[in-house]
């Protein structure tokens, strides 16, 4: 994580970065049990979805005590919700899985992960101008390498972020896909570069529309209050990604 992201390297019991421990509890699943699109095959995680696209929509994360490298760590998962929606595209099925982190026997990091189950073809958004008045910026360029390396560390298979041809040709993506987590992250990351000494306790964050990489795009934030600032990711074409953090 600290090579993809360009930090400094990581000591023993040093804190965690936000939002890194996504790179962790990736379940190795066997070459043969992985779908057309590189996913895990959805009948292993939840019956009625087989042949339906899945995307990360987003989530909401507690930050209770940061994790320490180089020490033994838990976590207890859960399905939590399944609901069945009707979209403009067809039938969507919304997944929430909450994920507990433990580290010396205490609570470290409590999640909730909205996942979408959709048909399959192109994702159908319409751009949002964003105007908003912003404290701090920072550039991202989404190159075919950066997506590979978190694909690679995040132990995600899933086609859309390094499979030009499945992306473009058969989910009908105009590029590689930016992963949603990555955008998170990126996001949360400018806010600490711009933000020295504020400690992140929550977050709450949505994807609007996807970034691809044929693109640039921009993460950003301003405050709204006492320990609290929203975030985003936009480009050219308008808001892409939001999220409000609280902070210490």
């Amino acid at each position: 994580m600290a090579a993809t992201f360009s930090n400094s390297r990581l000591k023993k019991y040093d804190d965690l970065p936000t939002l890194w421990h996504w790179a962790f509890f990736q379940d190795a699943v066997s070459q043969d049990c992985l779908g057309a699109d590189g996913h895990p095959s959805v009948s292993m995680f939840i019956p009625g979805v087989e042949g339906c696209a899945r995307m990360w929509a987003g989530g909401r994360v507690s930050f209770l005590e940061p994790l320490k490298v180089g020490l033994d760590a838990a976590r207890e998962s859960s399905i939590i919700k399944v609901e069945e929606k009707q979209g403009r595209s067809g039938k969507l099925i919304f997944v929430t899985v909450q994920h507990d982190f433990y580290q010396e026997g205490a609570l470290c990091i409590s999640e909730e992960q909205d996942l979408v189950y959709r048909p399959p073809g192109p994702v159908k958004v319409e751009a949002k101008p964003f105007g908003e008045a912003l404290e701090w910026v920072e550039d991202i360029e989404p190159t075919p390498a950066l997506l590979f390396r978190y694909s690679a560390v995040t132990f995600n298979t899933h086609r859309i972020h390094y499979d030009w041809l499945y992306a473009t040709q058969q989910e009908s993506y105009p590029d590689l896909v930016v992963h949603g987590p990555l955008i998170a992250t990126l996001m949360v990351r400018a806010f600490t570069t711009a933000n020295p000494g504020r400690r992140p306790t929550s977050l709450s964050y949505r994807g609007v529309r996807p970034l691809t990489a044929e693109q640039d795009f921009k993460v950003s934030g301003r405050h709204i209050g006492k320990g609290k600032a929203r975030l985003w990711a936009f480009n050219s074409n308008g808001l892409a990604h939001q999220a409000e953090l609280h902070f210490a």
